[in-house]
């Protein structure tokens, strides 16, 4: 808690309708966010049970930094994730960080079921259990707008809520929180659904103490300036991570049509430069971040006959781009933002919906399923029968897509088709295929995310490749990413929060860390992660890569499969070394 030398912690019983509060002083020198939720997933999972019983739990947490400071804006959400059965971590932004901070908490942690459909409404003197029925069944924006109209809550608050995927246990459902923002990979959503739980809102009133606001002040102004007056985050600004989708394609590393291809012929028509010059009407940011990355495109929906159009915004990045678009042939950013805008409404994630489908259209076309079972005839640059597709991803419509909506590692167990299919570790592929990082960063980072250890970066800086330097590469970054995300600093900012940053943004607000102590953090976070993935029974060393990852070419070339199991095996051996050091000191 900031001003104070603990992390207080809201605990929420759905089963019984009961909260209860407490200090932690044994948590605050993990400082929040990862650190903090993964400490607290650890105490209260049941490895013994699967991931959607009743009692397993929902984490969130905030940092010390979080809205204090420019682009400190995410809350981290921990749970065992449905789609691959262990560790599971999400991030999110908007108000989140905000309405937590401001309701009095560092942390939440929801157990339990309830007996109807329930919204938790959260504030800085209560916690009420709120009937939804009525909102059962309905999607994510209608139910953000009721909540908001029922609740009469001021700006200063967050809703996060769930689609009919997430009702439906669809395994990689995501939870969508302030419109734009989302809780998505490894199915959060499937968790709130399997609680009966439709919605949270949140929102306070709280002072936030600062001991030394002089100094704090200086120190904000300072880190402010770094932020806005440099060239460290403008690409974010201005055409934001979209720019990623001529860069890719120019180096054989934009996955295309279920990665048969490492270049798209369509890449002009959906890059960044054409979605902002053709769709995009404003940019948003989280509270407390002054950069606008979250760019906003607008198309047209005819919804009547005789020329009834309506007007529909949609937020849109690379990684959604890349799905719905480049991976299943998507020919115009117009239609990449339809899709986009089925996914949202259902509350499904959209880079996992985006892979099951490439493949489904593939393993249509090597006559593995029917048309019987997909309903429409899926085909790659076939807008409409994926719209339609997605609806029935999310509902379930039959007992194909019921085990699609368990993953592409699930339904390749029943449907085969497992050599073109893009799963690493059980999650769905990103939006990288630059070579031999990040195929093993994906694989080996504790929630399976090209995120937590950016191989991406290293494919495409390196001039060489060096197997030695691409698993220090992965390990060390993995680490600093767990110190980054504890604070929670979005990891747009990691070039502005270098170690001197962070300490001196620290001890402005009396938190009194080194060097040495931000290191512990990190080593404890990345640790506690690869132990609770023990616990639950996972094992790098029974990972396997897809066949396709090797066939298509890379900035690299085509990779060597027996290169890559050899690095496998480094990963683990040197990962093995560095945790029975961690663990006898």
């Amino acid at each position: 808690m900031l001003g104070a030398d603990y992390i207080r912690v809201l605990y929420v019983d759905l089963t019984k309708e009961k909260v209860s509060v407490e200090e932690r002083k044994d948590l605050f020198h993990l400082l929040g966010g990862t650190g903090v939720a993964a400490k607290l997933l650890e105490e209260n999972m049941h490895p013994e049970l699967p991931a959607l019983h009743e009692d397993q739990p929902i984490v969130f947490a905030i940092g010390p930094l979080s809205t204090i400071f420019p682009v400190a804006t995410k809350t981290v959400a921990t749970f065992i994730s449905p789609l691959t059965g262990e560790y599971g971590e999400s991030h999110a932004g908007g108000r989140s960080a905000m309405a937590i901070r401001n309701a009095g908490y560092d942390a939440i942690v929801i157990t339990g079921k309830a007996r109807r459909p329930t919204y938790l409404s959260i504030s800085d003197h209560s916690v009420d259990f709120k009937d939804a029925r009525g909102l059962w069944g309905l999607g994510v924006d209608e139910v953000g707008r009721i909540i908001r109209e029922r609740e009469g809550i001021p700006g200063k608050r967050s809703i996060m809520r769930i689609g009919v995927s997430g009702e439906n246990l669809v395994s990689f459902a995501g939870v969508n929180v302030d419109t734009y923002r989302h809780f998505g990979r490894l199915g959060l959503g499937a968790v709130f659904g399997s609680k009966q739980l439709k919605a949270i809102a949140i929102t306070g009133e709280t002072d936030i103490p600062v001991s030394n606001f002089k100094d704090y002040y200086t120190t904000f102004r300072w880190l402010y300036k770094k932020v806005v007056e440099t060239d460290l985050m403008a690409k974010y600004h201005e055409i934001g991570t979209p720019i990623n989708i001529k860069v890719l394609n120019a180096i054989n590393s934009l996955p295309t049509k279920n990665l048969q291809q490492s270049t798209f012929e369509y890449a002009d028509a959906i890059s960044g430069e054409t979605f902002a010059e053709q769709t995009l009407v404003r940019k948003v940011s989280c509270v407390g971040c002054p950069i606008g990355c979250i760019h906003v495109g607008q198309f047209r929906r005819l919804f009547d006959k005789g020329y009834e159009y309506e007007s529909l915004a949609v937020s849109y990045d690379h990684e959604l781009i890349y799905a719905l678009g480049s991976l299943l042939g998507t020919t115009s950013a117009s239609e990449v933002l339809e899709l986009i805008d089925e996914v949202e409404e259902t509350g499904l994630d959209a880079m996992s919906t985006g892979v099951v489908l490439a493949w489904a259209t593939e393993a249509l076309q090597k006559g593995l399923i029917s048309v019987d079972q997909t309903i429409v005839p899926l085909k790659f640059g076939n807008t409409d029968s994926y719209k339609k597709a997605i609806h029935y991803l999310a509902e379930k419509t039959n007992d194909f897509y019921s085990t699609l909506g368990m993953g592409l590692a699930k339904a390749t167990e029943v449907y085969g088709g497992k050599d073109f299919a893009l799963v690493y570790g059980g999650n769905e592929m990103a939006g990288y295929h630059t070579g031999y990082a990040f195929t093993l960063g994906q694989t080996v980072g504790a929630r399976h995310s090209h995120l937590c250890n950016a191989g991406y970066q290293y494919d495409q800086s390196a001039k060489e490749l060096n197997d030695e330097e691409i698993v220090d590469y992965l390990i060390k970054e993995e680490k600093e990413r767990c110190m980054l995300t504890s604070l929670v600093i979005c990891l747009f900012a990691r070039k502005v929060y270098d170690r001197e940053t962070v300490l001196r943004a620290l001890n402005s607000i009396g938190i009194p860390f080194t060097n040495d102590d931000l290191t512990k953090t990190a080593e404890e976070t990345f640790f506690t992660r690869l132990r609770i993935k023990q616990k639950l029974g996972y094992s790098l060393e029974n990972e396997r890569f897809p066949k396709r990852a090797f066939e298509t070419p890379t900035r690299w070339g085509k990779m060597d499969e027996e290169r890559m199991n050899k690095l496998l095996k480094m990963y683990v051996q040197r990962l093995q070394s560095e945790y029975e050091n961690y663990s006898s000191n």
